[in-house]
């Protein structure tokens, strides 16, 4: 075997320590860079005590719809609304031809100035005064005739006197004596009959009086008015048509709109519940203001009250009305209009709430992202309540003083770490 040259030893150390450096070199692994910490936006839940709604189907109507009608009979001369148009109590809407009611009226003035002037003349007495006058003349005679007698008696027993004389001044007494019974008798009958004439003559004037207002109260009628005030629906009869007082139907109709009012109804169930409730449930109800949700799905500007609640369960579907009233000053609400009602029924107390946007639904199921006192990411299922405004109840999966993410959501998972700004919670408002 050959041996190696004893300088190249030195060389061999140096080779084989470089192996070793190298060696060691490739071994060791990089460090990783820490990443930074993602900004977010959390709210910090905390008890609260909500109003919680129910939401009833509704429908507008109107309670005091009148009919229009003709109280007389007659030819249409003028119409003062269009169909549609907002009318007040006392508005002209139609003017019958007004002569023929005129000329009544005129009339009825006549025959009552014919009757008072037959008052005035009965309760002048005309007859008891005359019949006065002859019983006053027939004593006046009786009287004459009765100083006579009594001229000639002492006379005649001296028989100064023809007793002849005596004897026609007795015979004039007695006839004189007739005559004053007959005038007083006279004037008995002409005092009954002057208070027949005048009892006869004053229900004459009366009754004239009763007919010219009658005469008046349908030249009234032949201008046809508003009742009530309202919206004012088509008319069934034009300018120049004929209405009669006994049509079966109406001109037109008109439909009070202010306030309106809003039917709904609530469960049997529902409704005992509330009765039921300790905390007066029901009488809250009853009070508060009522929300009404259009059509269009915008909220009516205008709050309602309940107002009447029906006597009886419709044994159909086990549901009892209510019924409220609504402003509505401007006519947006016309009858027959379909809505939503909210009505406040209740408060939850110790209430958490959530902004909606935080919430994640995926698969069916909820769930919110959550910062932990180490600022770290953690996902939590939900279950959510009742909606109030933006924002829902949660009844199971978080505990007060839980941060909820609500900005910056899509930006983290599970176990990142974030740095959590505190956003101000929204307060609960009716949705």
């Amino acid at each position: 075997m050959e041996h190696l040259p004893g300088r190249s030893m030195p060389v061999l150390r140096a080779l084989a320590a470089l192996v070793v450096l190298l060696g060691t070199g490739c071994s060791r692994k990089p460090e990783q860079a820490v990443p930074p910490a993602v900004d977010v936006t959390v709210v910090e839940v905390q008890p609260e005590t909500v109003p919680l709604y129910s939401e009833y189907v509704a429908q507008t109507y109107s309670v005091d719809m009148v009919e229009i009608r003709a109280r007389v009979d007659g030819f249409i001369e003028k119409r003062g609304f269009n169909a549609g148009d907002l009318v007040k109590a006392g508005d002209i809407l139609y003017v019958l031809d007004l002569r023929p009611y005129q000329a009544q009226v005129a009339k009825a003035r006549g025959d009552l100035g014919e009757k008072e002037a037959a008052l005035v003349f009965a309760r002048e007495q005309v007859e008891v005064i005359q019949a006065q006058a002859e019983l006053a003349q027939a004593a006046a005679v009786l009287e004459r005739n009765r100083q006579d007698v009594g001229r000639l008696e002492p006379l005649v027993r001296q028989e100064a006197a023809p007793k002849q004389d005596l004897d026609n001044a007795i015979r004039n007494r007695d006839a004189a004596q007739a005559q004053v019974e007959a005038s007083r008798a006279n004037l008995d009958q002409k005092r009954l009959n002057t208070r027949t004439t005048l009892d006869s003559a004053r229900a004459n004037v009366d009754a004239a009086r009763a007919t010219l207002a009658a005469a008046q109260l349908n030249l009234e009628y032949a201008t046809i008015r508003a009742l009530i005030g309202g919206r004012i629906g088509d008319t069934s009869i034009q300018v120049g048509g004929l209405v009669t007082a006994t049509a079966a139907q109406p001109l037109t109709t008109i439909v009070p709109l202010d306030p309106i009012s809003v039917r709904f109804k609530v469960s049997e169930a529902e409704y005992l519940a509330l009765r039921a409730s300790p905390d007066g449930q029901w009488r809250q109800a009853e009070s508060a203001p009522l929300q009404l949700i259009l059509a269009n799905d915008a909220a009516f500007p205008r709050v309602g009250r309940i107002k009447r609640v029906l006597n009886q369960v419709d044994p159909r579907t086990a549901t009892l009305e209510l019924q409220a009233d609504f402003p509505n000053p401007q006519g947006l609400l016309l009858p027959g209009q379909f809505a939503r009602v909210r009505v406040r029924f209740k408060d939850k107390a110790n209430a958490l709430l959530v902004p909606q946007r935080a919430i994640v639904e995926l698969q069916g199921t909820r769930s919110v992202f959550t910062a932990g006192p180490d600022n770290k990411v953690s996902q939590r299922s939900v279950v959510a309540g009742e909606r109030i405004g933006e924002r829902w109840i949660i009844d199971q999966g978080l505990k007060p003083g839980d941060r909820v993410i609500v900005e910056g959501i899509q930006k983290v998972r599970p176990g990142v770490l974030v740095s959590a700004h505190l956003a101000p919670a929204a307060p609960a408002k009716v949705p």
